[in-house]
């Protein structure tokens, strides 16, 4: 069982990075396959309760990756953290099979409270570098999340969020059928820069209020002449 996971654990990382040129080197060089790893080992203690083992194997892991995954979170299959640094996984997120994740992550709670208080992301979801995920919220399947996009609500299957909070935005649907793991999660095609998908999308709003306010002079009566003094 653990051979099987770590081979199909390699071939994810090899299928969605080109830089990845052979399965040794993921196994040896790539710190968020060391991270889940360690993860695997950390959540068993977790589960037989032995919660300060498992914290102390989650800090070895920490310490040696950059990547902070609690021993209770739950995470999928062929789960792929690229470059890794800075990552940051809750206590009660749940992530599921086939996601990717960039750098600077954040599966963070927004209360104090006990129970479920970290997102539940669904299967094949991007997250790209620097998105914050936050409270119990849940990322629908083949959901992708722009870089350093704040999410704080949750998000239907396969929509693309971006933005300061997240808010949805179109994506061609070529874009998303030509690659699946589209870089840090961006959300039209690799020659588009997300900030530019913004702006015309902030452009095309404007024109809707450009049309209404046209539509609305057009429809207001022409003022009625006063006749003049003498007529």
């Amino acid at each position: 069982m653990a051979f099987m996971f770590l081979r199909e654990s390699i071939g994810a990382y090899r299928e969605r990075d080109p830089a990845a040129r052979s399965s040794l080197e993921v196994l040896l060089c790539y710190p968020g396959l060391h991270a889940v790893l360690l993860h695997r080992g950390a959540h068993w203690l977790w589960r037989r309760r032995l919660f300060l083992a498992g914290r102390f194997i989650s800090h070895v892991g920490r310490f040696l990756t950059g990547i902070e995954i609690h021993p209770g979170a739950r995470l999928g299959r062929r789960l792929v953290i690229d470059h890794g640094m800075g990552v940051v996984i809750g206590e009660t997120a749940e992530i599921g099979d086939d996601c990717h994740l960039y750098h600077q992550v954040t599966l963070g709670g927004t209360s104090m409270a006990k129970g479920k208080r970290h997102p539940t992301i669904g299967n094949r979801v991007i997250l790209g570098a620097g998105a914050k995920v936050l409270g119990p919220i849940t990322l629908g399947d083949d959901s992708r999340v722009g870089a350093n996009a704040v999410v704080v609500q949750a998000v239907p299957a396969g929509t693309t969020v971006v933005g300061v909070p997240a808010h949805p935005v179109e994506e061609r649907a070529e874009a998303r059928d030509a690659v699946r793991g589209a870089a840090y999660g961006t959300p039209c095609d690799g020659e588009t820069d997300p900030l530019l998908c913004e702006i015309e999308s902030l452009r095309g709003e404007l024109e809707e209020v450009e049309a209404k306010l046209a539509r609305l002079a057009a429809a207001r009566p022409a003022p009625r002449r006063e006749p003049a003094a003498g007529e």
